[in-house]
């Protein structure tokens, strides 16, 4: 059944592009959403063991992290016809098929059991996420079109390159191909150490920069700002947790190595880097796209710091995998709202947002409440207990740290929300024809039920998802859940 996961949205994107009717193509999107979402919640309660020998097959991480690029990609497929329809100026042929070729691709490398074929699943995103940032079809859509490629395609060259030495300190230990995940798991005493500490390396400078980790996130505020709400939501909770997932498969090999210790603090030390340079580009940001942009390097920095810490931070790393996926949909579908009001992402220009459009202004607003860590929302959760799992485990200066740089994120994107959604429209700006309707904002909200739902609530199947998921990031072989394809 897992095989439909992938063959669906394949062909739906062969059948997008095929179709000559814009409307129907623009509903081919929620409709292949809804159905890739339920297929994969029929495959994850049936959970089997799967073969070592298997190629594909879902386990507890990459059916966690499916779940959150399904669950996202139907909101903003939903989305999706409504904006379209404001845009007749483009021909969105090339959009919808990319985007669902994109969740073919994300279910391929959830599936993936060996880092070869992970590596080219990860691949490939980037090339079909290219022509999305580039939908606009201007001078600066273009300029940063091609800085993600061009930035990207090194750090995918990167992780090519960790790949082949994880795969020569397999050599020089005596295993032969086909290197499995779970074969070097199992094998991974065995491993040249030199090696595979290179490999990883390699593979978290090249994986991090297609999550967007500091310094090597310079292709992400150019990308989402100036691509559509919708592809930017996608690119800050669906590309990154892609290359968040390869990572994680490498890190759990090291781990079960005997070099976790060396890994975390390389996963530490890039948290930190990327918060810290996130919160001095956040102070007086004016362009609200860009701010959202910088608060994506914050929280892949908070995902990595996460896992470096390990054991309950690990866990809720994890979490707020899914936590950061859903508010960050919310802001930057509702920033595109604000943005399609206004004809302008800027501040002074953009002010009052409550009075213009006011569903999309409180939903902004709300999302920024959200994804800063105020309570109740699963955000709030997330980074309670990655702060309280590094102070419980001895980690008081990075815990200290972490903290205090939630604290600055929050002041320094208050001055610029709080701009754009309270005050007085500029006169200086011509309104738009645009108004919020229910089929801009109704995904908006159900995307903000879910992230406050997970805040106080986790049912108990997804517990243990995470917990499985968890162990198999730590290395622990004896805890996985998985189902054949």
């Amino acid at each position: 059944m897992t095989w439909l996961l992938i063959l669906l949205p394949f062909c739906a994107a062969g059948l997008a592009f095929a179709v000559s009717s814009a409307r129907l193509r623009a509903w081919i999107l929620p409709a292949v959403g809804i159905l890739h979402l339920g297929i994969l919640s029929v495959a994850l309660t049936g959970w089997r063991t799967l073969p070592a020998t298997a190629w594909f097959g879902l386990d507890a991480l990459g059916g966690w992290v499916l779940l959150v690029i399904s669950v996202l990609f139907c909101i903003c497929a939903f989305y999706a016809p409504a904006y379209l329809a404001l845009r007749p100026d483009r021909d969105h042929r090339v959009l919808s098929t990319c985007l669902l070729a994109f969740l073919a691709l994300a279910s391929l490398l959830a599936q993936a059991r060996h880092p070869g074929i992970a590596w080219v699943a990860m691949e490939t995103t980037t090339l079909v996420s290219a022509p999305l940032i580039y939908f606009n079809h201007n001078r600066r859509s273009l300029e940063a079109t091609w800085k993600y490629l061009v930035i990207g395609s090194v750090g995918i060259a990167l992780a090519l390159l960790g790949t082949l030495f994880i795969a020569y300190s397999a050599h020089m230990g005596g295993l032969t191909e086909p290197l499995r995940y779970t074969r070097l798991m199992e094998n991974a005493g065995l491993l040249s150490r030199p090696w595979l500490r290179a490999g990883f390396v390699l593979t978290l400078v090249g994986y991090g920069t297609k999550m967007g980790l500091a310094p090597l996130h310079t292709w992400k505020p150019d990308a989402y700002g100036e691509t559509p709400g919708l592809v930017g939501a996608l690119l800050a909770g669906g590309v990154t947790s892609c290359a968040f997932l390869a990572l994680l498969r490498i890190y759990a090999v090291v781990g079960a190595a005997g070099e976790g210790a060396f890994a975390r603090e390389l996963m530490v030390a890039f948290g930190m880097v990327s918060m810290v340079w996130a919160l001095v580009f956040m102070v007086r940001q004016t362009d609200i796209k860009r701010l959202l942009a910088y608060s994506s390097v914050e929280h892949m920095g908070i995902l990595v710091f996460g896992i470096g810490i390990g054991g309950l931070a690990a866990r809720f790393a994890l979490f707020h995998l899914a936590a950061n996926a859903l508010v960050k949909s919310v802001l930057f579908l509702s920033a595109g709202n604000i943005h399609r009001s206004y004809a302008s992402k800027q501040y002074p220009f953009v002010s009052g947002a409550l009075r213009r459009t006011p569903v999309s202004g409180w939903l902004f607003l709300l999302g920024f409440l959200a994804i800063t860590g105020l309570p109740p929302f699963a955000p709030f959760l997330s980074e309670f207990n990655i702060a309280a799992g590094a102070l419980g485990t001895g980690h008081l200066a990075s815990g200290s740290a972490f903290l205090i740089l939630l604290g600055g994120i929050f002041l320094a994107m208050s001055e610029t929300v709080v701009k754009v959604v309270f005050g007085t429209p500029s006169a200086e700006r011509v309104r738009t024809p645009y108004k919020d309707t229910p089929a801009t904002t109704a995904p908006l909200i159900v995307a903000l039920g879910l992230a406050l739902v997970l805040g106080v609530w986790l049912p108990r199947p997804l517990q243990n998802m995470l917990d499985h998921a968890t162990a198999t990031v730590e290395g622990v072989l004896s805890a996985r859940l998985e189902v054949q394809p």
